[in-house]
């Protein structure tokens, strides 16, 4: 079994974990070992994380196997683009083999930073990261993605800014329509940060699947990543109607 160990503390960016997901299962599993027909059959929603193809370089042609499967079947195909570089120690950078994965992909979810690590998508040698520069730069980011990635029809991107013991919190959400802008919170009093992220895909999944426009998915999936940093343990135990509430309360 794949564990990690995360040392509790102050530390709102969790520096300090440890992975051991070496000989796991999951790490040793081989392409063709996995019945995807059996697997997939009534899905109508696949969702993978750039830990996955981290962890070992059969791991992420198994991944490739399960993308393939997935599109034939017509599957919504998503994606959070998590990099973890303790992970990557396999051989490859994630930019050498996650552009393969994302081409299945209908969402593609994560920040900026990541795209240009995962994607190959360059930032400006210059880029500051005050508010108007970092939602321009994901309006930038997300198009080129879609352009680069045809079946990708929606990006989201998150912005989480550490001010002390704090931090402000943000998301953009890109398609053929635009971009849109979640409200900004403004996060204290911090229990737990991990699983946010999860928390905020989610969210997009909950939203697009209850036919929610694009503003009240990305308000939604903001809300949800908000309300996790207030739960402890890396999983949310809130209901969506407390998270359709905090939405009602950003400052």
């Amino acid at each position: 079994m794949g564990i990690y160990y995360l040392a509790q503390g102050t530390d709102l960016k969790n520096a300090g974990v440890i992975y051991d997901r070496a000989g796991s299962s999951t790490a040793m599993l081989q392409p063709g070992q996995v019945d995807w027909d059996e697997v997939l059959k009534d899905i109508s929603w696949f969702h993978f994380s750039a830990i996955s193809p981290a962890v070992s370089k059969n791991l992420a042609a198994v991944c490739e196997e399960a993308l393939k499967a997935a599109k034939e079947k017509k599957i919504t195909i998503s994606v959070d683009l998590n990099y973890r570089a303790k992970l990557w120690k396999w051989g490859k950078e994630p930019h050498e083999v996650m552009p393969s994965l994302i081409q299945y992909c209908d969402i593609v979810m994560g920040n900026i930073w990541a795209i240009e690590r995962m994607a190959g998508i360059k930032l400006p040698g210059d880029f500051k990261t005050d508010k108007n520069n970092c939602l321009h730069q994901a309006e930038i980011s997300s198009a080129m993605l879609m352009e680069k990635f045809s079946a990708c029809k929606h990006v989201a991107n998150t912005f989480r800014f550490d001010e002390g013991s704090s931090l402000k919190y943000y998301s953009t959400l890109y398609s053929k329509n635009g971009l849109t802008v979640s409200g900004e919170h403004n996060v204290s009093d911090i229990i737990d940060k991990v699983g946010s992220g999860d928390c905020f895909m989610a969210g997009l999944i909950y939203g697009f699947s209850n036919g929610l426009n694009e503003q009240q998915t990305l308000e939604f999936a903001t809300a949800a990543a908000v309300d996790k940093m207030y739960v402890l343990g890396d999983a949310t135990t809130s209901a969506p109607e407390k998270i359709k509430e905090r939405i009602k309360n950003i400052q």
